[in-house]
This record gives structure tokens, C-alpha cells and sequence, in this order.
């Protein structure tokens, strides 16, 4: 094959591969968009950790001002439940485990600067399973740790998804109720 077929050859390859990405709907994650009264944050998290650092970071890059003490020009986000459990799923006929479950279980709210509640207490869970290997436990502690970072960087996600779904969608304010009248 000449040189110039073989480079004409790779450029087709190159572009097919590219329009068949752009086909299927593929884009690239972009920083979230969040409602105008959340570009100042004071972010508490409960437990704090890896899931406070992750989301102060994804925040940044959403053009966020995260503050370090509640101010009047601040809205509140508040992780109020950040916890992880592991659970045995299958056990072998010799009466040992051989599967496992990393559950990851967040609870959130966000309130305005002014107190306005822009999403309720929400819950978001997740969970991971793995098989186990009795002869490599050292590989179980590095595969659940691994999955637990796994399950944070996808939380962090599902919050920013949330929080850019109450800026497209205010939620709207219900009329009040109409007094009942009497014939």
C-alpha cells in the first residue's frame, strides 16, 4: 500500500469516528448552569471529606463563589446526610461472601440568600457491587475504596444536575386555597 493510500486511508477512519460521535449525541460535560441566586455559596457538608472537596471544585468551575461562613448575600447549600455502607449480597455454599454492595446515601437542600427555598431536602442514593475474592483481600479494601471515589465524583454530578434543574425549572409558587363557601 503507497504511503499517500495508507494517509488518505487514516484520515477517512479519523473522520467516520468523528461523525459518528457527533451522531449519537455525544458531548462533552460542560460546567453546570445554576440559578441566578446561587453565585455566591456557603456550602456545609456533614461529614465533610472528599464530597466537600469535590463540590467546592465542580462549584468553581460553574462560575461559583463558595464562602467559608454564612453571609446575607449567600445562598445555603447544605448536605445534611453523607454516609456509606457496604452490604454482603451473595453468599457462596461454603457460607462465604462472594459479592458485595458500596451504597452511598446523600441527603441536600438549597436555600437563596434570602431564605427562599430553591430545592427541598432531597435524597439521592447509589451503589456499586463487586464480586470477592477470598484469596485477594487486600484487593477487596483498594476496590471498595476505589468505588467509594467513584460514587462521590458521580454524586457530585447528580447535585450539580439538581441544582442546574431548579435554574431551568423555578418551581412555581401554588395559588392559595380558596376558602370553601356555604349554600
Amino acid at each position: 500500500m503507497s504511503p499517500n493510500l495508507l494517509r488518505s486511508f487514516r484520515i477517512a477512519v479519523l473522520l467516520s469516528a468523528v461523525a459518528a460521535l457527533s451522531a449519537c449525541g455525544f458531548h462533552l460535560r460542560q460546567s453546570a448552569s445554576l440559578p441566578p441566586g446561587m453565585k455566591k455559596i456557603h456550602l456545609t457538608v456533614s461529614g465533610g471529606g472528599k464530597l466537600e472537596r469535590d463540590l467546592t471544585r465542580a462549584l468553581g468551575n460553574s462560575d461559583v463563589t463558595v464562602v467559608d461562613a454564612p453571609a446575607p448575600d449567600a445562598a445555603e447549600l447544605a448536605i445534611t446526610s453523607n454516609t456509606f455502607r457496604t452490604d454482603s449480597l451473595t453468599v457462596s455454599g461454603t457460607a462465604r461472601v462472594t459479592e458485595y454492595a458500596v451504597r452511598y446515601h446523600v441527603d441536600f437542600n438549597a436555600k437563596a440568600a434570602d431564605g427562599t427555598v430553591i430545592i427541598p431536602t432531597q435524597s439521592v442514593d447509589m451503589s456499586r457491587e463487586f464480586s470477592y475474592d477470598a484469596t485477594n483481600t487486600i484487593g477487596t479494601a483498594s476496590q471498595t475504596e476505589e468505588l467509594q471515589r467513584s460514587l462521590i465524583g458521580d454524586m457530585v454530578q447528580a447535585i450539580l444536575f439538581r441544582l442546574q434543574a431548579a435554574a431551568e425549572h423555578p418551581a412555581v409558587a401554588s395559588p392559595a386555597p380558596v376558602p370553601a363557601t356555604s349554600n
